[in-house]
């Protein structure tokens, strides 16, 4: 019977979600989805000295924002409760125990002196990686060099000791990646990793092994800088007699910089001119903020959309797809093995286009909560500014930063087009057109536009020649969205008097 697709998402709590983190949940989510399956998280809390308050909470809300919709966590529950390791501990030496039994782990007594010590020596003897092995372990204080009545002594009268990983000393260990295919290492290149330490914690290997296998994990989806640890996981699914349902693995590419140099690390935060978390952090400790794509402005489904494209592609020519688009289009073996450059610009872009693709109605919410005391906007004017300026912002907070002339006169003007576009004729034109717009029986872009070329062909002028300058009369800017259509939204007393302003401050350049 085939198994239910079931993965995980298993961050620690040590401070920030990383936005190669969120990539990771991501990809679970869409491929668990994409199978019928379902996706939990697990909190792996169990290095309590690296425990930074507030994170998890971060990690919940982060998934949130971005419509990663969980099956089981420490939130919503679910049979395999609980989903904080801290609260598995209890189980955990009863694991590394059946190892010690069969062989598999040992006891070891070494002093944090002695490891250096160890060390030291190791590296005098020019020896590249120094580390605890199945030649090393020969010279230390462990269950396999000591007397065994020295052991249980030890063991009785309350000593410190870890239990380590007895790994083989000339074994190929071979491990099938959905993205890499077959990986192989030999074992000399492994070390005998501490799965219990001497706080009665478990270490990451021991109890993501554990908790994957009785959480009944199918697939792990993870960073490639889990890679190296992987066949040493093949072999503790070996020890434990766990090989037949052991999940099958894929490690993701690394997110590189934007210059490729290097992985986009938690300490680029900001210092490369953009955000690497999801939402804005505070350190507890340290106060230090650092910025997130919520608060810049970004949408969570444009800000998805991006992220899915670093690392995988569609093998199409599509960008632009929903959540129920990218469960239907996803698949592991459209991820890439390399590592994926973090474009800031594509960010911005698939943010324009998801902004631009919403009704005006709910974009004129950001204009309307982003205006300054005393002055007020109608829902419709808002709508009619927005949906004038939504091609030219790439975030909410955008539009009253572009649009802030629709509601205040300008009070400067862009001199460089003043000298060159205002004139004697244009300021003229400009004056005639003003006194006729109390003749229009209808006031809109149209009969505007109609009004303004009549003038201007009565006076032997082209609209190329004055549009500038009366575009910056009207908003002091020398670019933006039709001007016909800004007359029409300002109106006709305010586009009377701000012609009266500019006729009276632009006069210098009419001589």
């Amino acid at each position: 019977m085939e198994r239910e697709v079931r993965v995980r998402f298993a961050p620690s709590p040590t401070g920030p979600l990383h936005i190669g983190g969120v990539r990771t949940a991501l990809y679970n989510y869409l491929f668990a989805k994409k199978m019928g399956g379902k996706m939990l998280l697990r909190i792996e809390d169990t290095d309590q000295t690296r425990f930074v308050p507030g994170a998890e909470q971060y990690i919940f809300d982060s998934l949130e924002w971005c419509g990663i919709k969980l099956d089981e966590s420490p939130v919503h529950g679910g049979p395999h409760a609980p989903y904080r390791q801290s609260e598995r501990k209890p189980m955990y030496m009863d694991y590394a125990l059946q190892l010690v039994n069969a062989g598999h782990a040992y006891y070891a007594f070494d002093t944090a002196e002695e490891l250096e010590e160890m060390r030291e020596r190791l590296k005098a003897a020019k020896v590249a990686t120094p580390q605890y092995n199945a030649i090393t372990r020969a010279t230390m204080k462990n269950s396999l060099t000591l007397p065994e009545d020295e052991v249980k002594r030890r063991l009785e009268s309350g000593d410190p000791y870890v239990i380590r990983l007895k790994v083989p000393r000339k074994e190929e260990v071979r491990l099938k990646d959905m993205i890499r295919g077959w990986v192989m290492v030999h074992s000399s290149a492994i070390d005998d990793k501490v799965l219990m330490k001497s706080d009665g914690m478990p270490t990451y290997h021991l109890a993501n092994i554990v908790d994957d296998h009785l959480m009944e994990i199918t697939h792990v989806i993870r960073g490639e800088e889990w890679l190296p640890s992987a066949p040493l996981h093949v072999l503790l699914y070996r020890y434990f007699g766990w090989e037949d349902t052991m999940p099958e693995f894929a490690h993701l590419p690394l997110l590189l910089k934007p210059d490729g140099n290097g992985k986009l690390s938690k300490r680029d935060g900001d210092k490369l001119g953009f955000p690497v978390f999801p939402l804005n952090w505070v350190d507890p400790v340290s106060g230090e903020k650092s910025s997130g794509y919520r608060e810049a402005g970004y949408m969570p489904d444009g800000f998805v959309n991006f992220l899915a494209f670093l690392g995988w592609n569609p093998g199409t020519q599509q960008e632009i797809f929903s959540m129920e688009e990218l469960i239907e289009a996803f698949s592991i073996e459209r991820i890439g093995k390399s590592g994926t450059r973090f474009d800031i610009q594509k960010a911005r872009w698939y943010n324009e286009q998801y902004l631009r693709a919403k009704p005006d109605a709910e974009l004129a919410q950001y204009l309307l909560r982003a205006l300054p005391d005393g002055i007020t906007c109608s829902e419709e004017r808002a709508e009619k500014i927005v949906g004038l300026m939504k091609e030219r912002v790439t975030f909410p907070q955008d539009f009253w930063k572009e649009a802030a002339y629709f509601f205040v006169a300008p009070t400067q003007y862009n001199e460089q087009v003043a000298a060159k576009k205002w004139s004697a004729a244009a300021a003229g034109a400009f004056e005639q057109f003003r006194n006729e717009l109390a003749s229009l029986p209808e006031f809109n872009a149209d009969s505007v536009k109609a009004l303004l070329l009549q003038i201007l062909e009565r006076n032997g002028l082209k609209i190329g020649q004055v549009m500038q300058a009366l575009r910056i009369a009207l908003t002091g800017v020398e670019a933006g969205p039709d001007l016909m259509a800004i007359i029409e939204i300002i109106g006709r007393e305010e586009t009377e008097n701000r012609i009266d302003a500019a006729l009276t401050k632009l006069a210098q350049y009419a001589a």
